[in-house]
Parts: C-alpha cells; sequence; structure tokens
C-alpha cells in the first residue's frame, strides 16, 4: 500500500478523532451516540470539509463499503488536486450504507463535496485496512530512494506489525511502536 503524503498525514488525525469520540472521561464507550450526534449537525458540519476534513469526514465512520480495492488504493496514493471523482468511486468502487446515503446529499451539495466524499472514503479505508495502514509508505518518499527519511522510515517499521505491538509479552516493540507514532505526529524520539 502506498500512501501519498495528503492521506499518510490525514490518516493518523482521522484515527485521533474516532479515539476523542469513543470514550467519555469516565472510560464509557460513546462512539455511536457521539456519532449519531454528529450525524444531526451534517448542515452546519460541511463549512469545514476544507480545513478539517478528518473531523467532518468520521461521520461517514462504518458507511462505506469496498467492492473494488484497487480503486481505492489508487485513491490513497494521489494527492489532494488529484482525486478521482467521486461519481467514478461511487460507480461501483465504493458503495454507500443506505444511512449514509442522506448524508452524502448534503455533502455533494456543497462546493468541494465531491473531493470530500473521495478523501471521506480514503480515510474510512485506511480505517478499515488499519493493519496495513502503519507500515504504509509515502508514495513519494518509495520513488525518491535515496531520502534519508525514507530509509529511517523503512527501518522503523519493516519489522513492526500491530500484532507485535499488542503483544502483552512484548514490551519492546510496544516502546518502539509508541516512539514510532509519536515520531510521525511531529515529536521527539527519546533515544
Amino acid at each position: 500500500m502506498k500512501l501519498s503524503p495528503y492521506f499518510y498525514d490525514l490518516r493518523s488525525a482521522y484515527q485521533a478523532e474516532l479515539d476523542d469520540l469513543t470514550q467519555d472521561s469516565e472510560g464509557k464507550d460513546v462512539l455511536r451516540k457521539r456519532l449519531t450526534q454528529k450525524r444531526s449537525e451534517i448542515a452546519f458540519l460541511v463549512q469545514m470539509m476544507e480545513l478539517a476534513p478528518e473531523m467532518v469526514a468520521v461521520v461517514f465512520h462504518q458507511g462505506f463499503r469496498f467492492a473494488r480495492p484497487a480503486a481505492l488504493e489508487s485513491l490513497i496514493s494521489r494527492g489532494v488536486d488529484n482525486l478521482p471523482a467521486w461519481n467514478t468511486l461511487a460507480d461501483g468502487a465504493v458503495l454507500l450504507e443506505p444511512w449514509a446515503a442522506g448524508l452524502a446529499k448534503t455533502v455533494l451539495a456543497e462546493p468541494g463535496g465531491e473531493r470530500f466524499m473521495a478523501v471521506a472514503a480514503g480515510l474510512e479505508y485506511l480505517q478499515v485496512h488499519s493493519r496495513l495502514a502503519p507500515a504504509a509508505q509515502h508514495a513519494d518518499a518509495e520513488e525518491e530512494g535515496d531520502d534519508e527519511d525514507a530509509a529511517e522510515h523503512d527501518d522503523d517499521y519493516d519489522n513492526l506489525s500491530a500484532d507485535d505491538a499488542a503483544d502483552p509479552h512484548n514490551a519492546r516493540s510496544r516502546d518502539e511502536a509508541s516512539d514510532n507514532w509519536l515520531s510521525d505526529v511531529g515529536f521527539d524520539r527519546k533515544d
């Protein structure tokens, strides 16, 4: 899986948004309730599509079915200015759940709605395939080959899977995964 820098950056913001919605201050799972609330506010939220697409895209969480993964792989490898038209994706590659169709009509009526729907589908595809996403490469970094950041990125992730990090007997992998994630979001590494 090759990610464009655009989707590489947005996927962690999207995951963080979902994480924020998942639990209340007492640790109770409130994702369904909070998503229902956000979905009822779609007419307001569309104003944020350009500035914070990850905050709006969560309303479509679990609202897509992916019939042609190759089309989505192509989508997530592209930049924001080179995304396929929504109607080409909606024509068999991405299907909306019935409850999401009304939300999509509201979004598609807005300027930039077509592009946003492609972004939302790409983010949810990455969420569904989250085991692959952390190890995914920037599409441009892989092509450049000589880039030091790409080489460092390869070293950090080649031998560390999500399963390794989740294993309670593998503290080193959890620490590495934590350090890698913090580094990805802009913090300096401890070592």
